[in-house]
């Protein structure tokens, strides 16, 4: 079913057909034949259950990981090729993680410097970039703190300022919200998809909670290692 504001004239960003992924030598089966298409500025929720298969099924479709069987395909690109991964993390895809994955001896402005560095961005743009960034998620203040001090809530931000930051067409996130306490994660949560619509990115977002899953455009469920979209 296609979400309330698209229609099939809409272009698909984002595909993933008939995957299949084991881990232990083949003995851990997660997914199943698992097959997801998102159009453009859809925001999609992966949701099941712990353990279900959303994580890998996420980390297949963003090009973090690569399936057994199947086909994925990235704004166009094959991600299970390291070339067209490497263009589509450097270039077009950002990617938040449960745990921040933040450099904790860095500062905030440094973390952020990273992946504009990666992209070969120029440093003028970086700095307007990082003011742009920190300011609309209320970090500003905090540009030369490092890391390690500063609180859950604010580092789970700055991931996502990092995410942003090379201006990605598709946002992946990972139970973004996971490692926060309630009050934190729905600032966090609603941060994020706020900052998603004013740029116009797609999103995807695997997650297990129901409040968050139902802000969303469209929700694909994972289940036994397979999907089921709604």
């Amino acid at each position: 079913m296609e979400s309330p504001d698209q229609d099939n004239t809409t272009p698909v960003v984002l595909e993933g057909r008939d995957l299949w992924k084991s881990f232990d030598q083949g003995r851990i089966e997660v997914l199943r034949g698992a097959s997801v298409k998102v159009r453009r500025g859809e925001i999609v929720a992966l949701w099941g259950a712990s353990g279900s298969g959303k994580s890998t099924l996420l980390h297949l479709l963003s090009g973090l990981d690569v399936a057994d069987k199947g086909t994925v395909s990235v704004l166009g690109q094959n991600p299970q090729f390291e070339e067209a991964r490497l263009a589509l993390r450097r270039r077009h895809v950002g990617f938040v993680f449960q745990l921040h994955n933040l450099i904790p001896d860095l500062t905030l402005e440094e973390n952020l410097q990273i992946p504009c560095i990666a992209s070969g961005t120029a440093g003028s743009q970086i700095r307007s970039r990082i003011l742009q960034l920190s300011d609309a998620v209320g970090l500003s203040h905090r540009l030369r703190h490092r890391i390690q001090d500063l609180s859950g809530g604010e580092r789970q931000r700055t991931a996502i300022c990092r995410a942003l930051m090379h201006e990605p067409q598709i946002l992946f996130a990972d139970e973004p919200t996971g490692s926060l306490d309630e009050k934190t994660a729905e600032t966090v949560f609603e941060l994020l998809f706020k900052l998603a619509k004013n740029e116009g990115m797609t999103v995807v977002i695997a997650t297990h909670e129901r409040r968050f899953m139902e802000a969303c455009s469209r929700v694909v469920r994972v289940t036994n290692g397979q999907t089921l979209s709604s």
